[in-house]
């Protein structure tokens, strides 16, 4: 058995390769070099030509670019009239922001159990933690997977709730030929550096409604309207506007737009690239008993953002962490995805325990992330799949 290097031995490769990152272009570069040099680098042509694009990669009617993904969640929140004493649906495996633009509007997070298999949010939990004080889900298409849409939709049909997806891992993702972001009330995006496409910082929501997308537009823009035909009061003349509602400043750049118009052109061939990833770690790692890898249901046409493998840790002497300590001595840096939410000291404070969902909570005790992102060549890969096979061979009973 050859030896870990966190005893010593050889690690599997001389540099770190971390679990995501950008793919930044000459493309890239020149869109954003040009964008530098126009006279508006922000509130300029390039936002709503951004926004366009958007529409056109979602298939949604609208969209309203932001300056990152939670704040398309925020004003998400804000859109669907989500206030104090209402209750919002999510999961508790996904970043924080899932479930803190509940609590930014005064409303009350519940978190409902994931799927063991798929580990996106289990439409029956769902339904079985709804109230009368239920307003919204919010249900996270985590790793990049679609969520059960067909099934989410009816109960939030029912039960007369807003369906929001935070779908910040699932751009460029189909759910039965229909992309992610024109299925649902709304579709919140985030454009984070190691997202498939990247802004720098940046984000988006998109509806095909049209009340939605006016609120959503005051929720991002300070509640500011300049347009004539919206006004409330008489125009003093061509420098009037109006501030109608309570908004906050959540704007993107014309310098973030062009970054992302350009990226956005790239999606196809960034997808592609993360399928293929994909499909090679699926199988190699499907007869390590030790390892339990994620599982899709048909209806998604994934363009994954994370890959996440899960350990049996009945078949291994050691323990997660010991097993991700262990991993990163190989040069092969995992990260975990995520905390429940939960679990940290701001929701402890509100009374939140452990116990409330099982199923996520098992996933956490054995799951990590390994690296997937485009760039990562043939060789990368083959180097992540041998590291995390050593580590098995090294741990296992």
């Amino acid at each position: 058995m050859e030896k870990l290097a966190i005893n010593g031995g050889t690690p599997v490769r001389k540099e770190k390769l971390f679990y995501g990152k950008q793919w930044i272009d000459e493309d890239d570069v020149k869109a954003v070099a040009e964008a530098l040099t126009d006279d508006l680098i922000t509130c300029g042509p390039r936002v709503a030509a951004l926004e366009k694009k958007l529409c056109e990669v979602t298939g949604a009617k609208f969209a309203v670019a932001v300056s990152n993904g939670t704040a398309a969640l925020h004003c998400a929140c804000i859109a669907a009239g989500i206030g104090a004493g209402d209750e919002v649906i999510t999961s508790p495996i996904t970043f924080a922001a899932s479930a803190n633009c509940a609590v930014y509007v005064g409303a009350t997070p519940v978190f409902a159990d994931i799927d063991p298999e798929t580990y996106n949010i289990d439409p029956d939990s769902i339904e079985a933690h709804i109230t009368d004080k239920t307003k919204a889900v919010v249900a996270v298409a985590y790793t990049g997977q679609s969520v059960e849409y067909d099934r989410i939709q009816k109960i939030c049909d029912k039960h007369g709730l807003i369906l929001i997806t935070d779908a910040a891992h699932a751009i460029g993702t189909k759910y039965k030929g229909q992309p992610v972001g024109s299925i649902g009330d709304m579709t919140c995006f985030s454009f984070h550096p190691v997202k498939t496409v990247t802004s720098g910082e940046g984000g988006a929501i998109t509806t095909n409604d049209p009340e939605l997308y006016r609120k959503l537009r005051l929720a991002s823009q300070h509640g500011i309207v300049r347009n004539p035909d919206d006004l409330v009061h008489e125009s003093d003349g061509a420098w009037y506007y109006e501030m109608q509602e309570l908004g906050f400043n959540y704007r993107l750049t014309d310098i973030q737009s062009a970054l992302l118009i350009s990226q956005l052109a790239k999606l196809k061939k960034f997808s592609d690239r993360r399928k293929e990833i994909v499909n090679k770690y699926n199988e190699a790692f499907r007869d390590v008993p030790e390892i339990i890898v994620q599982k899709e249901i048909p209806e998604s046409d994934t363009t994954r953002h994370l890959y996440v493998i899960q350990l049996d840790l009945d078949k291994l002497k050691c323990t997660r962490r010991e097993f991700f300590d262990a991993l990163s001595a190989e040069n092969v840096q995992p990260q975990v995805h995520y905390v429940p939410v939960y679990y940290f000291p701001f929701y402890e404070k509100k009374g939140y325990k452990k116990g409330l969902c099982p199923e996520a909570e098992k996933l956490y005790n054995g799951m990590m992330s390994i690296p997937l992102y485009p760039l990562m060549t043939d060789s990368d890969v083959d180097d992540v799949i041998t590291a995390v096979k050593k580590v098995v061979e090294g741990y296992k009973k």
